[in-house]
């Protein structure tokens, strides 16, 4: 018997339909927040706690036990000297990224002007990065670190398996580094800007010696 099967009839919109079907594992509040998050690797709860602002720790707990029980998330622990409780993506759950891409290019429109309630986190911006650099063509795999005035991030371009972003410096020598101010950040994101235009510009600086950086400085 599929998982679906197994949920409760009431969380099912029990239609013989692939979009329906998506959102009955899907479609609850937080949850593909939840896989933006995990995008970017194993997270420990209180990691993700903090980087979803909003979500109270009932709902969180429970939209990580719904995802771990259709196959999107797993849990698991770490060795000593860690010792704490992991969350990451399935193959299932990794196979979300052009989803929540394809939803973050249809929001940008909805973006406007951030409003004073709005929470704000460097790795926000990302996805809408790493989607702008894919639309520069193949530039090949490479560790790409970005400087904002909000904090740094780093992405793995092209990557096929694992993570496709990380939270802080790059982990080791990155193949390129983009430095930007806030205002061409959100102009990336908003969908204004493209990285190949904010490079041509002189919004990012590109530095790094590897052919990544090599393909994004003669864009």
């Amino acid at each position: 018997m599929s998982r679906l099967r197994r949920m409760s009839p009431r969380r099912s919109y029990d239609q013989y339909c692939s979009a329906a079907r998506a959102l009955d594992v899907v479609g609850d509040r937080w949850t593909l927040l939840i896989v933006r998050e995990l995008l970017a690797g194993p997270r420990r709860y209180t990691d993700l706690h903090a980087d979803l602002p909003g979500v109270s720790t009932d709902v969180l707990a429970s939209r990580l036990k719904d995802m771990e029980s259709v196959g999107l998330t797993t849990r698991r622990r770490l060795p000593p000297p860690g010792a704490a409780y992991v969350y990451e993506l399935t193959p299932r759950g990794r196979e979300l990224l052009p989803v929540v891409q394809a939803l973050g290019a249809w929001g940008q429109a909805e973006l406007g002007e951030r409003r004073p309630t709005d929470a704000v986190r460097a790795h926000w911006f990302a996805l809408p990065m790493l989607r702008s650099l894919g639309e520069m063509g193949d530039l090949g795999e490479g560790l790409v670190e970005v400087r904002l005035e909000e904090g740094d991030f780093h992405l793995y371009v092209g990557a096929e398996d694992g993570p496709v972003y990380g939270d802080g410096p790059a982990p080791g020598e990155p193949d390129a580094r983009l430095v930007l101010d806030t205002g061409t950040g959100t102009a990336v994101g908003s969908g204004e800007l493209s990285v190949a235009d904010a490079v041509r510009d002189g919004r990012i600086e590109v530095t790094g010696d590897g052919m990544l950086a090599k393909a994004l400085r003669e864009v």
